[in-house]
């Protein structure tokens, strides 16, 4: 059961409290157990969810979850949203890595649901009305002490978008469309450094399948102080996120260091997108048999294959048809691989790879034929690849009196030219050209 907390102290939150009861029907109910202002009194339920209204402003309130008639499996607080950003709708985690000013405790942290918040993301972005941006927020204000995971989920960022129907009705259906979804995923990360709107952690969500839970902006480790006199807090940042993967945004060695000393997996961008949809076991396995994935480890067609051995790749033959055409080289080698090592930014295959079955063979076939385009004949034998072809050959130009220049380009491109009133073939001034692969 989600429940969803809306504060009588916030227009916004009330307007879209009205929405949520306007969407969809909903049984009213009382509880007398509870003043009516801290979520007793009449209260309304439906399946997957539970509202309940309180008096006190949102980040002011201690544990909005003990209201509910049973434990929320999270608990979406429905907000304003205050800032100089237009039209914006947006979800965040609580809690503060500094000094507490608007509520909750110092140093401490609500637990996060990365996964839900991801869902509701996405379900603000089908339901946006037009001239509204979606994001997320870094981690800000109370409350942190609550007993289940939660969420903001907001509409900002004026008086004006307070009040707009369809602005709160969009908030209200993707709080609604969230229904079922878990709190937590198997790929939750904290994030630190950057704007407090986070764009690098809403791109994460937009294009990987990772979650990210609590998000310490720049002014938050500003407030924060010294990484390595407060591990206590960052600690508290990733039980709260369920995630001991960190995303460093910035050059902030000193902290890196300490998370690293700390226990957690410091990561790049590039490692997050490269992972997205790997079995993390399987990346585990594949960054200590091969490289890390920042070190140029990519993943392959193949990555779900039950086992795999790991290959020298045939680099020279490799290179021969990168040079010769470098996407389809590249495509032969990540649809014939487990996993493969990269140099170049990953740009180009070069080293050790994981294959599955006769993946090799096929792999060296496609590359193969890839020199066949520039060869003219490729032929495979006893572990080697010998490609032979007829090319110009400008010493025997030379002999023949051609000058340098034009007519050595006019003869390579397979054109007669004429020297001293002779006619001058390319055949005349080729020879053959003989490679020979090691596979």
């Amino acid at each position: 059961m989600i429940g969803i907390v809306v504060s009588r102290a916030d227009s916004a939150s009330v307007h879209i409290g009205e929405h949520l009861r306007d969407l969809v029907e909903w049984e009213e109910v009382t509880d007398d157990t509870r003043p009516d202002g801290a979520g007793g009194g009449r209260y309304y339920r439906r399946a997957g969810f539970e509202l309940r209204e309180f008096d006190d402003l949102h980040i002011y309130l201690d544990d909005p979850a003990e209201a509910f008639s049973e434990t929320p499996d999270f608990v979406a607080v429905v907000s304003r949203h205050s800032g100089e950003t237009g039209p914006l709708l947006t979800a965040h985690f609580t809690g503060n890595f500094g000094p507490a000013d608007y509520g909750g405790e110092p140093g401490r942290f609500a637990r996060a649901c990365p996964n839900a918040q991801r869902a509701v993301v996405s379900a603000l972005r089908d339901h946006a009305p037009d001239g509204y941006e979606v994001g997320i927020e870094a981690t800000h204000h109370g409350p942190t002490e609550m007993d289940v995971p939660s969420m903001f989920v907001e509409l900002g960022s004026g008086e004006a978008e307070w009040k707009d129907s369809e602005g709160a009705r969009a908030v209200a259906a993707a709080v609604l469309d969230i229904d079922g979804v878990d709190p937590d995923s198997d790929r939750q990360l904290v994030g630190f450094g950057g704007g407090h709107y986070a764009p690098r952690f809403e791109r994460i969500l937009r294009e990987t399948d990772w979650s990210v839970g609590h998000i310490a902006a720049d002014w938050q480790l500003k407030a924060m102080g010294d990484p390595d006199e407060n591990r206590d807090v960052l600690r508290r940042a990733f039980d709260a996120s369920a995630a001991d993967v960190a995303l460093v945004d910035g050059d902030r060695e000193n902290l890196a260091d300490v998370l690293d000393d700390e226990g957690y997996r410091v990561v790049s961008e590039t490692w997050v997108r490269e992972t997205a949809g790997v079995p993390l076991e399987r990346v585990h396995d594949l960054e200590s048999t091969l490289v890390r994935i920042e070190d140029g480890l990519r993943f392959g067609s193949d990555i779900d294959a039950a086992d795999y051995d790991v290959i020298s790749l045939p680099d020279p033959l490799l290179a021969e048809a990168q040079g010769i055409d470098i996407d389809a080289a590249l495509d032969a080698v990540a649809e014939t691989t487990v996993a493969y090592q990269t140099v170049e930014s990953g740009t180009r295959a070069r080293g050790r790879a994981a294959v599955a079955g006769d993946s090799y063979d096929e792999l060296v076939a496609r590359l193969c034929e890839i020199l066949r385009a520039k060869y003219d004949s490729v032929e495979r034998d006893d572990g080697r690849v010998v490609a032979s072809m007829t090319a110009f050959d400008p010493e025997a130009a030379k002999r023949r009196g051609v000058p340098e220049g034009p007519a050595f380009g006019k003869l390579s491109a397979g054109q007669e030219i004429e020297v001293d009133d002779e006619v001058i073939s390319p055949a005349e001034v080729s020879k053959e050209r003989i490679v020979d692969f090691s596979v």
